[in-house]
């Protein structure tokens, strides 16, 4: 298997999860604040949602790969 081919799988599980799942996410530290002995951070929650559009997309283009990848070996 040629790395075309693990590509348009890749794109094409990554495109069926974003579809199914629809957003992600994330805890992101953002603020360090150090008074003398004392040390706190702040984290905060994103939320990355993922559009539609780019699912498919990424499904269609992990099939184009998959068929250029078996028309070239």
């Amino acid at each position: 298997m040629n790395a075309v081919k693990i590509m348009g799988i890749v794109l094409i599980v990554a495109g069926i999860a974003g579809l199914l799942y629809g957003k992600f996410s994330y805890t992101k530290e953002t603020h360090d604040i150090k008074l003398g002995p004392l040390e706190m951070s702040v984290a905060e929650k994103q939320t990355v949602n993922v559009p539609v559009w780019a699912g498919v997309a990424a499904i269609l283009g992990g099939g184009v790969l998959l068929l250029y990848g078996s028309k070239k070996s």
